[in-house]
C-alpha cells in the first residue's frame, strides 16, 4: 500500500511573532503549488493564528504542541482541543518525550489527551521512543509496546485514521546523533505490527509513521526511501525554511 509520505516541523519553544510569521511565509513560498508530501508547521501556542493566517488557502497545515483532555473549566494555563481547532489547527503532537520526561507526563494522561483530540476531530501525531540505556539493554520493542499499549487504549478502530505514529529514539533528540536508516526502519517495522494486533492489518497499512531526532537535510532522503518511514517530525531543522523545505523535497523522493 502506499502512503504518502508526512513532514511535520515542530518549533517547540522557539521564534517570536514576527520569525514565526517569516518562517511560516518562507515554507509556504518555497512549497507553492508543491502537493508530493503532506506538509504541517507546530508553532508554539501563542503564534498558531499568525502561522495559520500565513498558510492560509495552501496545502500546509498548522498543528499545536501540545492539548489538555477536558472541555473547558478552572484548567489555569491549559488548551483544549475545540480552542486548537478554533484557530486553524489540524494536527496536535502528544506524548513527546520532553513532556514525558521534562514535564513528567505519565502514559494515562498522554492517552487521555490522545483520546480528546481525537474525539474532537484533530488528527493525533502520537509520539513514542526509547531511551539510550533502554536500547543498550535491548528493550526498545517493550518500550514500544509498552507505549503503544497505553497510550492506544480505548481508541476505537472507527478514528485511527486520524493517527500519525512518530517515532522518536530519546537518544537521538537535539543530540545530532540520529538513528541509522536501518535503525528507524526496524523499530518501524515493529510499531506496525504492533498496531495491526492492536487494531487490523488494513489499519496498519494505512498508518503514517514518522521518524522524528536530528533529522537534516543530509539524512532524510535516506531515512525516508525505508519502505516503513513514512516522513518525518523535524525539531531544529524546521526552525529554518531551507532546510525544512529540503526535508519536505527529500520525502518526496
Amino acid at each position: 500500500m502506499s502512503r504518502k509520505k508526512f513532514v511535520a516541523g515542530n518549533w517547540k519553544m522557539n521564534t517570536t511573532s514576527a520569525g514565526a510569521k517569516a518562517l511560516a511565509s518562507g515554507v509556504r513560498d518555497q512549497l507553492a503549488g508543491f502537493d508530493r508530501a503532506d506538509v504541517a508547521l507546530c508553532p508554539p501556542f501563542p503564534y498558531l493564528s499568525l502561522v495559520a493566517d500565513a498558510v492560509r488557502g495552501t496545502a500546509i497545515a498548522v498543528g499545536a504542541q501540545n492539548v489538555f483532555p477536558e472541555p473547558q473549566g478552572a484548567f489555569t494555563g491549559e488548551v483544549n482541543a475545540e480552542m486548537l481547532l478554533d484557530v486553524g489547527c489540524r494536527y496536535v503532537i502528544v506524548g513527546h518525550s520532553e513532556r514525558r520526561t521534562i514535564i513528567g507526563e505519565k502514559d494515562e494522561l498522554i492517552n487521555r489527551k490522545v483520546r480528546h483530540a481525537i474525539q474532537h476531530g484533530l488528527h493525533v501525531i502520537f509520539c513514542i521512543g526509547e531511551t539510550l540505556e533502554q536500547r543498550e539493554a535491548n528493550q526498545t520493542e517493550s518500550v514500544l509496546d509498552n507505549q503503544l499499549t497505553w497510550g492506544l487504549r480505548e481508541v476505537p478502530k472507527d478514528q485511527v485514521d486520524r493517527l500519525i505514529i512518530a517515532y522518536e529514539p530519546v537518544w537521538a533528540i537535539g543530540t545530532g546523533r540520529n538513528a541509522t536508516a536501518q535503525q528507524a526502519q526496524q523499530a518501524h517495522v515493529f510499531i506496525r505490527w504492533r498496531f495491526s494486533q492492536i487494531y487490523d492489518n488494513d489499519s496498519a497499512q494505512r498508518l503514517v509513521i514518522q521518524y522524528g531526532g536530528s533529522v537534516k537535510p543530509e539524512n532524510a532522503a535516506e531515512l525516508m526511501s525505508q519502505p516503513d518511514v513514512d516522513g518525518a517530525l523535524v525539531g531544529g531543522a524546521s526552525l529554518k525554511a531551507d532546510s525544512f523545505v529540503a526535508i519536505v523535497r527529500a520525502a518526496a523522493g
